[in-house]
């Protein structure tokens, strides 16, 4: 019996020090980045800004909402590769996270000013070469939405909104 207990201990110990890993650490959702550099040369690369969603995977309810009405619908995956880059910064209570994520994800939530979850922010990053600081330039935000097409209209107004300026 103690050996079950210590087998299963260090099963556990093993997940958890995979989990805070911050090469194994992944998205909850296929296809989202969760480090803002990443997110970042994915951006400049393909000139699409950053949908960056701040959300609670593991237990905020308006998020696993958001996440069921929108990110897991047919057809989004297909309108964020056209559109947006997309990058997760969860705070959840029960999954662990690497330290560096918990950093960058509480600094950006800082510069955002969320207070509350879901909040969804799109925008485009400028880094300062010599200084290495980024610079957010904010096209606008959205939260919880009923439907897809709902959600990816407010996203595609902000676009256009940039796009215009340009």
């Amino acid at each position: 019996m103690r050996f079950s207990v210590l087998l299963a201990f260090l099963f556990m110990s093993s997940f958890v020090i995979a989990q805070s890993d911050p090469q194994e650490y992944k998205a909850t959702h296929e296809g989202w980045l969760v480090k803002v550099d990443e997110a970042f040369a994915e951006s400049q690369r393909t000139g699409k800004p950053i949908m960056a969603s701040f959300d609670g995977s593991d237990w905020c309810t308006w998020c696993k909402r958001l996440s069921a009405n929108v990110y897991e619908q047919p057809g989004f995956m297909e309108w964020a590769n056209k559109n947006v880059v997309l990058l997760q910064l969860d705070f959840p209570r029960r999954t662990p996270i690497p330290e560096e994520i918990k950093r960058q994800n509480a600094s950006l939530q800082q510069a955002f000013k969320v207070r509350g979850f879901p909040t969804v922010w799109v925008f485009d990053l400028e880094r300062d070469e010599a200084s290495g600081k980024m610079a957010i330039s904010a096209l606008g935000r959205t939260g919880y939405t009923k439907t897809l097409e709902e959600f990816t209209t407010g996203v595609d107004e902000m676009i256009a909104r940039r796009d215009q300026a340009n």
